[in-house]
Parts: structure tokens; sequence; C-alpha cells
């Protein structure tokens, strides 16, 4: 075996070994809004519920390694001690993913990754509506586990109102785990499907996503994209250029034949069999061209 000190290897290092050893772990899809009422949408994967009286759950948002900055998330915990904790599944991944994107300050998170902002009964903070279960949270307690970067922060959060989709639950009443379908995160691009196994994510740009919220209307309001579909192509830096895309197109035949004559939605769904394997980039030069 291989022998790691943490105090001789770095940080991104050790990090990724952690993270690659210790998995699945449930995301916590954190919704919380600044002083201002602003709201701010981010994933956690260092997370899990600790009681049940009182309901408690935890999760932690580290200090960024790479310049030891903080998080909106953290700040608006701190600011105003309330949190709500939505519970991803499959149908929402790659909406979640998209919005772990790093955008300014003010950028509301919901808008970029189409998710539903739902407003809560005893908090400020929204919840996302697609999202099968949803916890409104106050905040007991922020620990705060050092001050470099990498360091979490533990947030204590007191559930104080539970909501549960009626569509996942068995005859019993209780949460079906078929149903539910839940998603859990792995190391590097790698996430678990709780009935399915593993598949994998690719990490948001390191340049900025356009977001769901800028793709064209005809897109966004396909009733053949999925929100996984959306998010794909959410998650590119820009729209190809239209004369560029017909170029693709018009250099390959096998594309060019299938789309030519076809309606909108026929377009939509062969566009849609390049992002299930996905190829982004042909995706979108097939809508793109027809622009």
């Amino acid at each position: 075996m291989i022998r790691i000190d943490p105090l001789e290897v770095s940080t991104g290092k050790l990090h990724g070994m952690m993270l690659g050893a210790i998995g699945p772990r449930p995301i916590a899809f954190a919704s919380t809004v600044d002083k201002e009422g602003n709201p701010n949408l981010s994933p956690f994967s260092f997370f899990n519920v600790f009681s049940a009286n009182p309901p408690i759950l935890i999760f932690s948002p580290a200090r960024r390694v790479r310049d030891n900055s903080t998080k909106h998330t953290l700040e608006n915990v701190i600011a105003t001690d309330e949190v709500v904790i939505n519970i991803v599944n499959y149908d929402i991944v790659q909406q979640m993913s998209l919005s772990s994107t790093e955008y300014p300050e003010g950028v509301n998170e919901f808008e970029k990754a189409g998710l539903t902002m739902l407003p809560s009964e005893k908090i400020k903070s929204f919840r996302v509506a697609e999202a099968p279960v949803q916890f409104e949270c106050k905040v007991n307690e922020v620990v705060s586990l050092g001050d470099n970067g990498g360091a979490g922060n533990l947030v204590i959060c007191e559930v104080l109102l539970m909501h549960v989709k009626e569509d996942i639950l068995d005859a019993d009443g209780k949460i079906d785990q078929y149903k539910i379908d839940q998603v859990a995160r792995m190391g590097g691009n790698w996430y678990s499907r709780a009935n399915m196994g593993m598949f994998e994510v690719p990490k948001p740009l390191s340049t900025i996503g356009i977001g769901i919220d800028v793709l064209p209307d005809h897109i966004k309001s396909s009733s053949v994209f999925t929100g996984n579909d959306l998010g794909k192509l959410g998650n590119v830096e820009s729209i190809p250029e239209i004369n560029k895309a017909k170029d693709f197109v018009n250099n390959n035949a096998d594309i060019k034949d299938k789309i030519q004559g076809a309606n909108l939605i026929e377009i939509h769904k062969f566009a849609q069999q390049y992002l299930d394997k996905d190829d982004i980039q042909t995706a979108w030069n097939i809508l793109a061209a027809i622009q």
C-alpha cells in the first residue's frame, strides 16, 4: 500500500485522494439568500443527517483550495442563519452540476440552472421546486475547521419543515428508494445513481457556462429536452455561430440528410441522441444550424 502523510502532500492531492476513497457522498443542494434577499444555490457533497430529535443535518462549504476564498453559501448562512437543503435526484443532476459554476455575486443560480424558485413557509430562502425532498432549516451553529484553503465549515442545521413529493412515496406512505432515484458524489467526475450504478458528469467549465436562462426559446420550451439535456446545453462558454454550425452540418452528410426537411421536434430528438452520448458540440451544431 502507498503511504500518504497529510503533512507531506499538497492539499489538492490529499483532497482528491480523500474524495476518491470516501463515497458515495449524498449531496446537499443548498439554497440561501443574502441580507438583501438575493438567492443563491450551490451543491455540497460534505453532507449527512446526524440526529432525528432534534432533526439535524450538517453540510460543509469548504474554503477554496486555490485561493482560500469563501463561498457565497457560507457567507449567507452566517448572515441569515437559514438554509434550504434540497435533495438531488437523477432528473436534476445536470442542472445541479451547472449551478456549481462560480457565477459572480448577484447572479441567480436558479435561473442559470433552469430551476424553479419555490417560496418556503418558515424561512426566506427558496426551495428547489424540482427537488423530490426539501428541508427548511435554521442554522444553529457554524463551526470553522481552519483558516487555510481546503478547511471546512460545519453548518449545523435544524430542520423546521420537511417537504416530500407524493409521487416518490410507496403505498405505506414511506419514501420509495427506487422512486426517489437519488444520486451521490464520488471522486473526479463520477457520481453514483442509487438504483443504477456509476456515471460521469463533466465538471462545469472553468470559464462561465452560458446557463439555461439564455438558451433559445425553442430549446427552453421544447417538449423533448429534459432538465438534464438543458443542463448540458447550458454548460458551454458560447453558442456556435450560425454559419459555422451550418458548415458543420453541410460537411456531415448523415447529419444533413437527417435534419433536412425534418420538423422541430424531430430535430430536437436527433440532437438529444448526441446529448445522450455527451457529444455536446455536435448537438449544439445541429441546434444552432436551424436558428
